[in-house]
């Protein structure tokens, strides 16, 4: 199925090169400069073998020492001019390369970070990360020695066909019919070559996967004795994408080999054709000269460009899988107009006949409606599956419902933007991600709060005395994923990242589920103070913490079947009733 929703559509290589266009119009200065350079580069190029010719027929024929140093110096001159030339115009097309590389990887950045999270629960992060880094190069590689460079092969064979012509009609006509069975060839094999290409970055991401994986979860892998297991499978997808490089490899040296032995024979016909002009007193050896000289200037730059298509072909490919993802729609956008909260609104929650599935034809939520008054504390429990936390997900809409509509103080919230909805939320979950960077930035995640507001916030939950205990308190280092910290450690920054935000409603997911009892104990109090006068949300597997809650949604298969207060559920001896009853039997 991943495959399925990451497999491009194919297009022809025009309108491939058609969506650079944009990229390639915000360096238009000095990609126009590549192209004017072009002219001069060709003609230093083409007009050597003519000097050679000049030199042999003329000075060196005549005796003429003097003439023959000045026709070294042009020759030496036309080099120079050439090498400069060459390093200027390839400074320009490795910037311009470089620019749209940044651009493209910036607008796919920013394009894969608004997907919706339905996205990423079906596309492995491996994959993602290949078109995001090894992609995106491939794709700047057709403009800094690619695209550019087939304008400057394809003057350097015309201007060099002209000089031909013009030195000698029929040896230029021999050379130059031996270019269309050549391109012929170059052609299918770089068809080929696509083709194994495509499959190769395919298996270069199946790799990446696995690497992925197993890196984030070594832990299982070594607990549960799974290294050599996974090992074999990595090796199995490696052999598979070494196969498929062997194919890339393959096509791309039979366009080598191709044109190495086409100027061999071209060296060849010149000798042969040229050879018997000389004895027949029609052509002289300045002229035999050139044209040899000619016919290695001829497929030096058909070389040149079959390397190019060959980095051009992969530039397509990667072209291909890139706007696959930058064709993923934004599922979950802001609206239009945009509507506010109310300022003094309250947190009223209200679900109306919600349905929601993760897969279509599958609904974990089933017409679910539900009201919670501003200020109240709400449980919601229920079996594995329940739906709990799609209820969550929704409300902070991280998903969109199939039907119905999810009310904030009597505004829906796909009326809202998603800075405004999630700015009214405080969301605490029992895994809690932390980023490189400080304690303090941990807290305030890029918003502007200062330092003694984040203090504040952890003095109000408690937290202070723990953070002041690290090696630099709020500056102090956390490590990627806050591998440093320990997980009840990772929980009180959670909940100084809720308090510094003040928000309206507050939402809990097992928030005190990696935390001792005297530290369970210690948020517990300021929680109660950080819950006054706020609408909470608490998904609950342990019962026993939500007796005092103000009310119990009872979920089962995504329906609510039960709703009051603990000892009213109690009485009932419902769904509810049973699992008290089985987690006190647990307990004892």
């Amino acid at each position: 199925m991943v495959a399925n929703q990451l497999k491009p559509k194919t297009d022809n290589d025009w309108r491939l090169l058609l969506k650079l266009k944009p990229y390639a119009q915000r360096s238009t200065k000095n990609l126009v400069i590549s192209l004017i350079l072009l002219v001069p580069l060709a003609i230093a190029n083409a007009i050597q073998p003519i000097l050679v010719q000049q030199g042999i027929d003329g000075p060196i024929a005549k005796g003429d020492l003097i003439g023959l140093r000045w026709l070294c110096l042009l020759v030496g001159f036309t080099v120079l001019l050439r090498l400069g030339l060459q390093s200027w115009q390839g400074y320009l097309v490795q910037k311009v390369g470089q620019n749209i590389t940044a651009d493209i990887r910036k607008d796919l950045f920013a394009h894969v970070t608004l997907l919706s999270t339905s996205f990423f629960d079906r596309t492995p992060v491996g994959k993602l990360i290949t078109r995001l880094t090894s992609d995106v190069e491939a794709l700047g590689d057709v403009f800094a020695t690619g695209a550019v460079g087939i304008f400057s092969d394809i003057a350097s064979l015309i201007v060099t066909a002209i000089f031909m012509f013009w030195l000698r009609w029929d040896l230029g006509l021999l050379l130059t019919l031996m270019i269309f069975p050549v391109t012929a060839l170059i052609i299918y094999f770089q068809h080929e070559f696509r083709k194994a290409n495509f499959k190769a970055r395919d298996k270069l991401s199946d790799l990446n996967s696995i690497l992925q994986e197993n890196i984030i979860g070594v832990g299982i892998v070594q607990l549960f004795r799974r290294a050599e297991i996974n090992s074999k499978q990595n090796f199995k997808v490696n052999e598979q994408y070494v196969t498929e490089v062997n194919n890339t490899i393959f096509h791309d040296s039979a366009v080598s080999a191709t044109l190495e032995w086409t100027s061999l024979i071209a060296i060849a016909g010149v000798l042969w054709l040229g050879g018997g002009q000389i004895v027949q007193k029609q052509m002289t050896f300045g002229e035999l000269s050139a044209f040899v000289l000619f016919s290695q200037r001829l497929f030096e730059p058909l070389r040149q460009l079959a390397e190019k298509f060959t980095t051009i072909q992969s530039g397509f490919t990667a072209i291909e899988r890139i706007t696959a993802i930058m064709n993923e729609p934004i599922e979950i956008r802001d609206p239009i107009n945009p509507k506010s909260l109310p300022q003094n609104g309250k947190g009223e929650i209200r679900f109306e006949n919600v349905w929601f599935g993760y897969k279509s034809d599958e609904f974990v939520l089933k017409n679910l409606s539900f009201a919670i008054a501003p200020g109240e504390k709400v449980a919601l429990v229920g079996p594995t599956g329940a739906g709990k936390s799609s209820i969550i997900r929704l409300l902070s809409r991280l998903y969109e419902p199939a039907s119905g509509r999810i009310l904030i103080d009597d505004v829906d919230i796909r009326d809202i933007t998603q800075l405004e909805l999630r700015r009214y939320l405080g969301v605490i979950l029992q895994d809690v991600f932390l980023f490189s960077g400080n304690v303090k930035d941990n807290i305030t995640l890029g918003d502007d709060y200062s330092m003694d507001e984040a203090i504040a916030a952890a003095k109000v939950m408690n937290v202070d005395e723990f953070i002041q205990a690290l090696p630099q308190g709020y500056e102090s280092q956390v490590r990627e994923r806050g591998t440093n910290l320990s997980g009840g450690q990772k929980q009180l920054l959670a909940f100084a990242r809720a308090a510094v935000r003040d928000p309206r409603i507050l939402i809990l997911d097992e928030a005190t589920a990696s935390l001792d009892v005297n530290t369970e104990y210690l948020i517990q109090k300021s929680l109660d103070n950080l819950l006054i006068g706020r609408t909470t949300i608490i998904i609950a597997h342990r019962l026993s913490t939500i007796r005092n809650v103000d009310r119990i949604l009872v979920l089962k298969q995504g329906e609510l079947v039960e709703s009051g207060s603990h000892d009213q559920l109690v009485k009932q001896q419902g769904l509810y009733a049973s699992l008290y009853n089985l987690e006190m039997m647990s307990v004892s």
